[in-house]
């Protein structure tokens, strides 16, 4: 094993962010590949053990990363965007959630074979799903927006909620009992819940007035919030242990519904420290298992409970709590399959089972080995068949990779109609009513707002979009619009055209980073132009015949716009190059009049 922290330090970064990369471009679940490397850093093979290289700090520093991670997840919870949902979601955070923590403390008791007192407790703790497992199975599947919203919202209500039931079960459990305990340390719990909520509504609102006034500097925006975050968990959690999740909870909820746009601009960074503190955190705490704890999974006891959690609980819960909701069949079969747990789980239950082992009852050795099943059955399970079964059932996003235009003008129109022809889902969008005028008379699917405004998250569903091509006469708002959307869509998928009298094309194209539509660098005039001249957009399907040649037979004044593959990628030309076909591309090219 690795003796030196430093370098135990700098293997775990770099183990986490090596198996995010790798889970991204093999395209499977990226919380699979973290747990499967810090298995194999860890007990497997031995080489790093950070539960005992940081000693002390070890769940001081898993703790805050919860509470950090939790917080980012509660700053997307706007409630604008439950219009509609509101009534399913709050069934299945209480509802559910309740008939989950029945089912699963009745199943461990019975199939697990532990005492009543560690059932209760442990099943409070498994209604937890959490934002650190499904926000990204979310975005690897790419869900119809109601599924999505129903399953993000859950996961990271239910995250703190569950640690307060599994407390929750403790303290009344612990108080029935026991001949010393009074009604009143039950009291304190319920009061120190009711505390830990206030505080963290207190702390975003504090937050939130102190931006707005402007008595905090920009460069400090980011760093004062994540003081915030841990002194609100900190205080929250030694008041009364646990309560501190709901205390970020609480303080991030505030924060996303008071609609600053400062808070807007702050959460790609919070998105990439989250990142970060996910690849430690599963590491982290895989790799400080030892094998004697991974051999314990394998007990039929435990396999029975876990079969019963995935198959019977969740979906039960489901379905029961959903009763005479407008939840569909297909959404409630989604989502009372799809439940994994994540950190929560993990980071909680070593807490309870010490506890409880404290307290005399010897069958918390095995809460540990339970949860690690659980985490890994369903992080296994549900994050290879999510993609798989919300096809099947239609909840899905199908067809090919999409385009989001921005700025509607006869160029950009017309592109979007042969992307229609070739059935590539296409959004254009301007904030001009009479621009869209021309658009509105086709079939093509428009947006009349501006597309920088927040509003637009919950105006319109932009994730069958994975291309954006930002198509407006002015340089420095099409610079704006790819910059905005660098995040959603990656840098390599986002193109812009140019006016050549809209300011200088190379500091604008050096500055955002973003890549100029067309080889030639042909601007905006010029292909507006052409089009009004009665050029038109062609698409030819390449055969063996070489790519070069079927250009080459083309008129001097064709354009290669793109190619479209067969697997629904596309591929576009730009000031960097034009792109090569191959056999069985489709060319899409804009070309003189006959």
């Amino acid at each position: 094993m690795v003796d030196s922290l430093l370098l135990q330090i700098i293997m775990i970064g770099a183990i986490g962010i090596s198996a995010q990369w790798l889970a991204w471009q093999f395209r499977f679940p990226a919380i699979v590949a973290m747990s499967l490397a810090g298995l194999l850093a860890g007990p497997i093979f031995g080489i790093i053990n950070p539960e005992e290289a940081f000693g002390n700090l070890f769940q001081p520093f898993i703790s805050i990363a919860v509470a950090i991670i939790l917080f980012e997840g509660s700053l997307n919870l706007d409630f604008r965007e439950i219009s509609g949902l509101a009534r399913p979601i709050i069934r299945i955070i209480t509802v559910g959630a309740f008939i989950a923590w029945i089912l699963g403390s009745f199943a461990a008791h019975y199939v697990a074979g532990l005492s009543w007192v560690v059932a209760f407790v442990i099943g409070g703790l498994f209604i937890v799903t959490g934002p650190t497992v499904i926000l990204p199975l979310l975005r690897q599947a790419k869900l119809k927006p109601r599924p999505a919203t129903i399953l993000k919202w859950e996961g990271i209500i239910v995250d703190p909620l569950g640690a307060l039931l599994a407390v929750f079960a403790f303290e009344i459990i612990h108080f029935l009992i026991s001949e010393e305990d009074t009604a009143i340390a039950l009291l304190f719990f319920f009061l120190g819940a009711l505390a830990a909520a206030i505080l963290g509504w207190v702390c975003g609102v504090i937050v939130g007035w102190a931006f707005e006034k402007g008595h905090v500097p920009e460069f400090l925006r980011s760093p004062i919030v994540l003081s915030f975050v841990t002194v609100c968990f900190t205080v929250a959690d030694e008041i009364k242990h646990e309560t501190g999740l709901l205390a970020v909870t609480a303080m991030g909820i505030k924060l996303a519904n008071m609609h600053r746009p400062s808070f807007r601009d702050m959460r790609h960074f919070k998105e990439n420290v989250s990142v970060l503190l996910i690849s430690a955190v599963y590491v982290m705490i895989t790799a400080s298992l030892t094998k004697e704890t991974l051999l314990e999974i394998l007990n039929w006891h435990i396999i029975g409970y876990l079969l019963l959690m995935m198959f019977i609980v969740r979906p039960l819960s489901i379905w029961i709590s959903t009763i005479n909701t407008d939840v569909t069949n297909q959404e409630k079969t989604l989502i009372g399959w799809i439940a994994p747990r994540g950190i929560v789980a993990l980071t909680v239950s070593g807490y309870f089972a010490s506890v409880l082992l404290d307290a005399g009852f010897a069958d918390a050795k095995l809460v540990i080995p339970l949860t690690l099943g659980l985490v890994f059955a369903t992080v296994v399970a549900h994050g290879f068949s999510i993609q798989w079964l919300a096809k099947k059932i239609g909840l899905a996003i199908s067809g090919h990779p999409g385009v989001l235009i921005v700025g509607s003008n006869p160029f950009s129109i017309g592109l979007a109609k042969v992307m229609k022809e070739l059935n590539i889902p296409v959004l254009l969008a301007d904030s001009s009513w009479k621009n869209l005028e021309s658009a509105r008379s086709t079939d093509i699917e428009t947006y009349n707002g501006e597309i920088l405004s927040e509003l637009h998250d919950y105006n319109i569903d932009l994730s069958p979009y994975e291309y954006m091509i930002a198509a407006s006469e002015v340089n420095s708002y099409n610079a704006l619009v790819c910059t905005a959307f660098v995040q959603e869509m990656g840098r390599h998928n986002i193109f812009s055209l140019y006016n050549e009298h809209g300011g200088n094309l190379k500091d604008l194209a050096d500055k955002y980073e973003r890549r100029i539509l067309t080889k030639e660098n042909i601007s905006w005039e010029e292909l507006n132009k052409r089009v009004e001249l009665g050029f038109q957009f062609r698409t030819t399907r390449l055969t063996e015949k070489n790519f070069e040649q079927c250009l080459n037979e083309r008129n001097d004044k064709s354009l290669l716009l793109f190619l479209l593959t067969p697997s629904g990628k596309l591929a576009f030309s730009t000031h960097d190059g034009q792109v090569k076909g191959e056999p069985g591309d489709t060319a899409v090219t804009l070309d003189p009049p006959k």
